[in-house]
């Protein structure tokens, strides 16, 4: 068995192909390395069951040789985090739209299989106990750029569901919570990366806003696995499932988690969105998903909790790893 990965050298995509290799499948990955990293992959670089291709989705011709050689789709490759996003619009929209559709098509030409990772920010300002997949999208206003994202992936999963309804394409979406694990760098806005390393070097703690807003974070470990299972899973195409641990804390209590576990002496300091984010940012309150639809399909919950990532990344990192 023969995986396409793209976006394949990012967080995920790197810890997924190591997972498919782990598996006994070969993997290729195609990533242009705008946000991911060569680091991420370099263990792999000589193993006989893994090639790598630096280039991007918007490239048709590169892709379709890609395609054309694999079994299965992973596509996770996308413009990714709040920062980058709202730093490079253009540039978000025109992958996260033209390259999906790019895959899709081609993915259709060649009978592939695929699986399509989307997101929480789907869900906007959507602020209920447990998000459910079928649940409203709540957005704010054009002007503001975070929402560019949540609408660019929310037209990815449009063209993924036609593709099945119309061309029976074996279509799998699932909609990432935060996940994140030892390895992920906090450079686009990742925040428990972020923190840990602040901590550990005795510096401020900064937390963006006023530190009530809650999250749910997921480790990439059980990430990955819900990912191979609900490709593996014939059953699943053509639904969509979430992907998350419901265990739920605001970002100033992750801060002081990050502060014992540590030992750090950091201060843990407010900065206001717009000193970081810039005019015109939103952000929200709560974001928890409802698991029931994945662990009824496929079994899937997640097995590590929020102190064990924070172990994990603390080991890391201070590894210099």
């Amino acid at each position: 068995m023969k995986y396409l990965v793209t976006g394949g050298a990012g967080f995920i995509g790197s810890n997924l192909s190591r997972y498919l290799i782990k598996k006994g499948a070969r993997v290729c990955v195609l990533d242009d390395l705008s946000t991911g990293l060569f680091e991420n992959i370099r263990d792999l670089e000589h193993h006989k069951d893994f090639e790598f291709i630096l280039d991007s989705i918007l490239n048709f011709e590169i892709l379709e040789k890609a395609v054309k050689k694999c079994n299965a789709i992973f596509h996770l490759a996308a413009a990714v985090g709040v920062e980058y996003i709202i730093n490079n619009p253009l540039r978000s929209i025109e992958v996260n739209v033209q390259g999906t559709e790019n895959v899709l098509k081609l993915a259709n030409k060649y009978k592939k299989p695929v699986l399509l990772a989307s997101t929480s920010e789907i869900y906007g300002k959507n602020e209920k106990d447990q998000l459910h997949e079928e649940d409203n999208r709540i957005l704010g206003s054009t002007t503001i750029s975070r929402w560019s994202y949540s609408n660019t992936k929310a037209l990815d999963e449009f063209l993924a569901l036609a593709y099945y309804r119309e061309k029976k394409l074996p279509v799998v979406i699932v909609r990432l919570f935060n996940t994140t694990g030892p390895g992920q760098v906090g450079d686009y806005g990742m925040v428990v990366p972020r923190f840990i390393k602040q901590a550990l070097l005795n510096k401020p703690i900064t937390i963006y806003g006023n530190g009530k807003q809650t999250r749910c974070f997921t480790h990439v470990k059980d990430v990955v696995r819900a990912l191979f299972d609900l490709l593996s899973d014939e059953k699943s195409a053509g639904k969509i499932f979430n992907v998350g641990n419901p265990e739920e804390v605001t970002i100033k209590e992750l801060a002081e988690k990050v502060k014992k576990a540590t030992g750090s002496t950091s201060e843990i300091i407010f900065i206001p969105y717009e000193k970081v984010m810039g005019p015109n940012f939103e952000d929200m309150k709560r974001r928890v998903p409802d698991i029931k639809k994945i662990g009824k399909q496929i079994g899937w919950k997640p097995t590590l909790n929020l102190d064990h990532i924070i172990k994990d990344i603390i080991e890391h990192q201070e590894k210099g790893e």
